[in-house]
C-alpha cells in the first residue's frame, strides 16, 4: 500500500503524464500539506503545466491539509474525502468546489 510520498513522487505524476487531458479538465492548481511520517508538501498542477512539484510552487486555487494516515484512507477510497472533511480531518481552503474534481484524478 503506497504512502503519500510514493503517491506524490511516483503514482500521481504517472497518472497525469499518462493522461494529461484528465488533469486539464480539472483546471486547477492544488497544494497538499500532508503531516506525519512520509508526509510532505506538494503542488499538483492540473491546469497549464500538468504535473506534481515538491513544495509550494506558484499560486494555488485550493489547499488541502491532512495527515498521512488520512491521505492513505482517501487514496484507497476517494469517497472517504467527504467523511474526513466533515470530521475536521481534511482541511480545505481556497476554492473547495475545485477539490471535488480531484476524484477524477485519484479515483
Amino acid at each position: 500500500m503506497p504512502d503519500a510520498k510514493t503517491d506524490f513522487t511516483e503514482n500521481l505524476p504517472k497518472k497525469i503524464s499518462g493522461d494529461p487531458d484528465v488533469a486539464k479538465d480539472i483546471d486547477a492548481v492544488f497544494l497538499f500539506k500532508i503531516s506525519g511520517d512520509e508526509g510532505g508538501t506538494w503542488t499538483v498542477n492540473c491546469r497549464d503545466e500538468p504535473g506534481v512539484h515538491v513544495g509550494e510552487v506558484g499560486e494555488v486555487d485550493c489547499t488541502l491539509e491532512l495527515t498521512a494516515e488520512d491521505w492513505q484512507a482517501m487514496s484507497d477510497n476517494p469517497a472517504t474525502a467527504m467523511q474526513l472533511y466533515f470530521q475536521g480531518k481534511l482541511k480545505v481552503s481556497g476554492d473547495a468546489m475545485k477539490a471535488t474534481k480531484l476524484q477524477q484524478l485519484l479515483g
